[in-house]
């Protein structure tokens, strides 16, 4: 079996394993083709990222969610996440009255185990754990919602 290479395949990776959790449970989705080609011109004048998934949650409506594959720090049990993108995406959410997540998991963990965290708990984060020169926002686990391959979403959506 080969390592994977890239950020791009990791990433890549984790979406292919995330659509196996979703199928699993029977979690209605929208995978989002990211192809240039696939993006309104019209949103690029908002400063926004484009999500992963688009998932259909019934009665309630939806929720979009950008996997990543992540291993936490190991001193400090935290996930580091892009500060810019979580800026973006705090953009998606206000402009469009969105509600967006991450899902991190990794391949040390056998991607048998989610870590879900809301954009707005991100934003709220960023005044503590913001790592200004490196960019990123240093995530505690346990900010995070976590779920095994066997747990269901509906899980997240009860916090």
């Amino acid at each position: 079996k080969q390592p994977m290479k890239n950020k791009k395949e990791k990433g890549e990776k984790a979406e292919k394993k995330f659509i196996e959790y979703l199928d699993k449970h029977k979690i209605p989705y929208w995978y989002i083709q990211q192809d240039i080609n696939t993006y309104s011109k019209a949103l690029k004048n908002y400063n926004i990222q484009r999500p992963d998934f688009f998932i259909l949650i019934p009665d309630k409506g939806f929720i979009l969610i950008d996997v990543e594959n992540k291993i936490p720090l190991k001193k400090y049990s935290k996930f580091c996440i892009c500060d810019l993108k979580t800026k973006k995406y705090q953009n998606l959410q206000k402009i469009f009255n969105l509600e967006i997540f991450y899902a991190i998991t990794n391949d040390k963990m056998h991607f048998s185990t989610w870590y879900f965290l809301p954009i707005s708990k991100a934003v709220e984060l960023r005044k503590k754990y913001l790592v200004k020169e490196k960019n990123y926002i240093s995530a505690p686990i346990d900010s995070f919602t976590q779920l095994s391959n066997n747990e269901n979403f509906t899980k997240l959506l009860a916090g």
